[in-house]
């Protein structure tokens, strides 16, 4: 089994800043890149809410007009399917992708290599694009040969 960690740490009004780590073969942490997420919300406003923390499986969905998009967009990857987040509560559709603001997401994790604050004192992330050709073939390969892969998201 594959587990990756997102961790968040920077909780803004209108956004959440988090890590995301790689658990290596000797059970320690690699940082694989930053995540940007909408804010935190007891009770969900759809498009406008972070995900519940908790356990979730990974697949690969092929269906759909994002797909579409980045099989054009991630050609030389391959790319095989959206990294889909299974069985969140409330949510439908959760992917992680490519993404620099809250504007950018509806409820989904956004990656990036560095992160930043807005004069509002809101979070991004830059270099999603980077983030995501990184980290993709390390979840989407072990997914596609049959491995099951994990993402837990905690609050820090």
């Amino acid at each position: 089994m594959v587990t990756v960690i997102l961790e968040r740490y920077g909780f803004g009004s209108d956004s959440t800043l988090g890590r995301l780590w790689s658990i290596n073969s000797t059970g320690e942490r690699d940082f694989e890149c930053f995540t940007l997420e909408d804010e935190r919300r007891e009770i969900k406003i759809a498009g406008e809410t972070a995900i519940p923390t908790g356990t979730y499986e990974l697949k690969l969905r092929t269906e759909g007009g994002m797909h579409e998009k980045y099989l054009r967009k991630f050609m030389e990857l391959p790319h095989r399917g959206m990294l889909w987040l299974q069985n969140v509560p409330d949510f439908e559709w959760v992917y992680l992708h490519i993404g620099n603001t809250d504007d950018d997401s509806e409820g989904c994790p956004l990656v990036g290599q560095t992160p930043a604050v807005t004069e509002r004192g809101e979070f991004m992330v830059y270099k999603s694009t980077a983030a995501y050709r990184a980290l993709y073939p390390k979840l989407a390969e072990p997914i596609s040969d049959g491995e099951k892969v994990v993402l837990q998201i905690k609050d820090k």
